[in-house]
């Protein structure tokens, strides 16, 4: 089998670089560089249309575009990683968990605070001063933080008290609230007390430490 990995270091794919490393699957990486366009140019976009990432090849069939679809493949491909709780109930939690990081927290909050141009209307913007669009941008990001404080606390609530989620095994909703705490670590967002334990938790595993190196961050 053959696995090529498109990735972007400190992006969401480091959640789906640190369960590849977890499996010590043999796979190829492909570096992205988002700034510099990367996932605009024709060759990219041939193996995933929307120009996003990640993006996982296997073998010669249709890339796995999103993170939620890579990680589920890769839980129910490699059972006996625990990816996935055996209990099914556990199992849904983990799937609902991992959605909820990716889709709220990275796709409404976090792009708010990253990409806030993305929601000033064009309408608005135009003919806008610069310290105009200077404060609609403050306005937004700070929504986008507010967001994802008001996310991290609903999440508090799945976290016991050693910060972990479904035990010591380290599971796609690990994987998936990761990236999203690593984010909020980076941008001085707090976080509940438990959302900090747990990633304090993630931090200490050694194939976290070894993916965080690789992408260059110590």
């Amino acid at each position: 089998m053959r696995l090529r990995f498109h990735m972007t270091p400190g992006s969401c794919s480091t959640g789906i670089h640190i369960l590849l490393e977890h499996l010590e699957l043999p796979f190829e990486v492909y570096l992205v560089n988002l700034p510099a366009g990367d996932h605009r140019k024709p060759e990219y976009l041939a193996i995933n249309p929307k120009g996003t990432i990640p993006a996982l090849q296997i073998d010669d069939d249709p890339a796995l575009t999103e993170f939620q679809s890579i990680a589920l493949w890769l839980a129910w491909r490699f059972p006996r990683a625990r990816l996935l709780p055996e209990a099914s109930l556990d199992a849904a939690q983990a799937v609902d968990l991992m959605n909820y990081a990716v889709a709220t927290v990275h796709g409404a909050a976090c792009t708010r605070i990253f990409t806030p141009e993305r929601y000033l209307p064009a309408s608005l913007a135009e003919g806008m001063s610069g310290d105009a669009r200077a404060g609609w941008l403050d306005a937004i990001q700070a929504q986008g933080r507010a967001m994802a404080q008001d996310a991290f606390a609903l999440i508090e609530a799945r976290i016991d008290d050693d910060g972990r989620l479904f035990g010591d095994d380290l599971t796609i909703a690990d994987a998936a609230l990761f990236y999203v705490t690593f984010w909020a670590d980076r941008i001085e967002l707090p976080l509940p007390a438990r959302c900090t334990a747990f990633y304090r938790r993630m931090r200490e595993r050694e194939v976290v430490r070894r993916v965080l190196a690789e992408e260059g961050y110590r």
